[in-house]
């Protein structure tokens, strides 16, 4: 059944209890909590997005740079917080976070279109891992990983890239993985939780798999340049 729409301060105050499942916004300096009207954040990004072709048009390195910073932020404390706690279905697909359920694709491609970016939010949401990887990089830049243990897998990870944040496509699940002082949070629409959460990636129950494959979204010059331009994601088909 569809959920009821919850007051914003019902569900600040819910997330400040809650610490999300253990972690201190404080200590690891990342919002839980929603702040202001989400249709206007979504205005800002696409104001600012035209910000930044025209910074783009005079020297795209360092609007692509200044993008890269301006998208982590703007993600990670402004449009996800507003989803913390929106249930999970296996069939959802709200395209609002104060109502309805949300599958895991979806969360991912809905986040994605509520940045701005060009995507088909419905294409993307119901294709493999894989293929979500290869609409935001190309298939030489991926990483794969497949049969390794959480701590050589979180080795690998840190020498191979630089903090942000990162598309994982798992053996049937796919989310976010944010990766910040060497520390990897995976940041999902849950199955295991029934909702979306952030957690240590190490002890999520959803995080276990035989495969992971991984593509950047806010290190990556070559999608942050698309964004900038609004040049479509080419989706793949299953």
């Amino acid at each position: 059944m569809p959920q009821a729409e919850m007051p914003l301060d019902d569900i600040a105050e819910r997330y400040d209890k809650e610490k999300q499942a253990g972690l201190d916004s404080l200590k690891i300096n990342i919002n839980f909590k929603p702040k202001g009207n989400y249709q206007a954040i979504r205005s800002t990004i696409r104001s600012d997005r035209a910000y930044f072709r025209n910074a783009y048009r005079d020297n795209a390195g360092k609007a692509i740079d200044s993008a890269s910073k301006y998208l982590h932020t703007k993600l990670i404390d402004e449009i996800v917080p507003h989803w913390y706690g929106r249930p999970w279905d296996f069939n959802g697909h709200t395209d609002e976070p104060d109502k309805g359920e949300v599958a895991c694709g979806y969360f991912v491609s809905t986040t994605l279109k509520h940045m701005d970016f060009n995507v088909n939010r419905y294409k993307m949401a119901q294709q493999a891992g894989l293929n979500i990887a290869k609409a935001l990089q190309s298939e030489s830049e991926i990483k794969t990983y497949g049969n390794v243990d959480f701590d050589v897998l979180k080795q690998r990870l840190n020498k191979t890239y630089a903090d942000g944040i990162y598309f994982v496509g798992l053996d049937n699940h796919v989310g976010y993985v944010l990766i910040q002082d060497e520390e990897l949070y995976f940041l999902h629409s849950s199955y295991c939780d029934d909702k979306v959460v952030i957690e240590l990636a190490e002890t999520s129950p959803c995080f276990g798999s035989n495969i992971y494959v991984f593509a950047e979204v806010t290190t990556n010059e070559k999608l942050i340049e698309k964004w900038i331009l609004n040049d479509a994601l080419d989706i793949p088909a299953n």
